[in-house]
């Protein structure tokens, strides 16, 4: 398709020394496909949840409305870290930074009037995330639609858990089993299925660096593969899955480079650490969302301008799907308002800008092709250390990767104190504001709806099944048989999340971080 300057100037595919390699071609630098958005647009997601199953649905709907080419869920802590909505360890966190799921009952809810065959779903879930997995298949047959042609991702990376957010259950070595669970899995019955976003957002998002964000994220990948290979999986098949999340901060020029490294750098460790021989196995294809540690709550406004030139460096840096934080999110969760707004952002950028009519557009630029030699050359040092620590497993157990994101949180606010980073509206060019915007508030009567059919569904069930299939679950967390296939029985009887992850505990036992 020819592509055209808006003074009629033709436009090439790439500009890019042809001497190195293309777009689409190892070890794929320049992007993992030869067109990449001359074809078709990254898929523009919003990442949302909140309240109850029901409160979801509709904000769902609207977005697809809105443009939204793809659902991104986000779940509550409860759901999180294993526990039903009516357990003591729930009070209060219902519904708080994402939509309350106990049980299948509440994803049929989630996902009503919503085509599982035709939108694709990320889910933002690692320690339960062979449940919501389990559910979402489940919901599909429902539907009438077979699981193999459902198309998505669960975030399922629990490493950067034990690093950087938290939300952890079980210990490395048995969360580690459940992860190469899925991904064996997912190759038989979910094909087109992403089973693991390897994160670097919230790497980043604790203070990380853009280094350090590559080479934490790709050491993680590193040890998700060597487990997968252990378990005697074929790293061309399961690789083709394998994809990454990533951070767009506010270092302009750093971000592009940044992307554009971890394509090159993954490509090298598939192909020279694993021996990977497929194309596809050895492609960094990620999603993007802006740096939510940069909104600010003093004049949110400002926070428009940060996630529109987070999101241009996502773009130019050739990312396969984005979110662009709302503004108003320093404060609460975002209005509807906002996130269109936030979802017009990107819209601008993929339809007005002409950004998307070459091919990595900076190819070639000294300091671009500088920028992603050096991150990508301190990135790999990064990534030895860890090797010589005995991999990333062992590194988070020595506490490295903690400590060394703790200094590089410090160092960078206490530039913010100092006045040596400029933050606009904080630290200069401050105002005294009094007027507080409205603010996305939760539904007090969407949680006493969401406790009420969690009851419903526990007394009208056929309580035996259910007893049958969490004991059956127990055998197998006991044996080395994959547990995917039984947690799907357990969910189909509508056993619920709590009740499913308490028999893993059982057997795996609780990390004490």
């Amino acid at each position: 398709m020819t592509k055209k300057t808006h003074s009629g100037i033709e436009l090439r595919n790439y500009y890019g020394d042809s001497k190195e390699s293309q777009p689409g071609e190892f070890p794929f630098t320049n992007g993992v496909y030869p067109n990449m958005y001359r074809g078709r647009l990254w898929t523009m997601r919003q990442y949302a949840g909140f309240a109850s199953a029901e409160e979801s649905n509709k904000r769902y709907r609207y977005l697809l409305e809105q443009g939204v080419m793809g659902l991104s869920i986000a779940f509550d802590l409860p759901t999180q870290t294993g526990y039903d909505s009516d357990h003591q360890m729930a009070e209060g966190e219902i519904g708080k930074v994402g939509v309350a799921i106990s049980s299948l009952a509440d994803m049929e809810v989630l996902f009503d009037k919503i085509p599982l065959d035709q939108v694709s779903v990320s889910m933002t879930i690692n320690s339960t995330a062979a449940i919501l997995l389990a559910m979402i298949s489940v919901v599909a047959e429902k539907q009438g639609v077979d699981p193999s042609q459902l198309r998505g991702t669960i975030q399922n990376d629990i490493l950067k858990e034990y690093i950087a957010r938290g939300t952890y259950i079980y210990p490395p070595q048995q969360s580690m089993r459940v992860i190469t669970d899925i991904f064996e899995y997912c190759n038989s019955n979910m094909p087109k299925w992403n089973t693991i976003s390897i994160s670097g957002y919230h790497i980043r998002e604790a203070g990380s660096t853009a280094v350090q964000e590559l080479a934490f994220t790709l050491a993680n990948g590193i040890a998700y593969v060597e487990s997968a290979i252990k378990s005697g999986l074929n790293i061309n098949q399961f690789g083709k899955r394998l994809s990454f999340f990533f951070n767009s901060h506010n270092y302009f020029f750093e971000e592009i480079a940044k992307f554009r490294a971890a394509r090159r750098m993954w490509a090298h460790i598939m192909k020279e650490r694993f021996g990977a021989t497929e194309p596809k196995a050895m492609m960094c294809r990620f999603h993007t969302q802006t740096a939510g540690s940069t909104l600010a709550a003093q004049q949110i406004d400002n926070n428009v301008v940060r996630t529109a030139l987070q999101a241009t460096a996502s773009v130019l840096g050739g990312t396969q799907s984005l979110h662009t934080n709302s503004r108003d999110e320093a404060l609460a969760l975002p209005t509807e308002e906002s996130v269109r707004l936030a979802l017009r952002t990107q819209q601008i950028i993929g339809y007005e800008s002409g950004i998307p009519d070459v091919v990595d557009p900076l190819a070639g630029s000294y300091y671009i092709e500088s920028l992603t030699d050096e991150l990508e050359k301190q990135a790999f040092a990064l990534i030895d250390k860890i090797d010589k620590l005995g991999g990333a497993v062992s590194g988070i157990d020595q506490g490295f990767q903690q400590n060394e994101i703790a200094r590089s949180a410090f160092e960078y606010q206490q530039d913010i104190d100092n006045k040596e980073k400029i933050v606009i509206g904080v630290n200069k060019f401050t105002s005294e504001e009094t007027e507080i915007p409205e603010t996305q508030e939760i539904n007090e009567k969407a949680i006493s709806s969401q406790l009420n059919r969690l009851a419903e569904t526990k007394k009208n069930r056929n309580q035996i099944a259910v007893e049958s299939a969490l004991d059956k679950l127990k055998q197998v967390a006991e044996s080395s048989d994959n547990l995917i296939p039984h947690i799907k029985t357990a969910v189909e009887n509508y056993a619920t999340l709590g009740e499913i992850s308490e028999v893993l505990r059982e057997v795996f036992g609780e990390y004490q971080g």
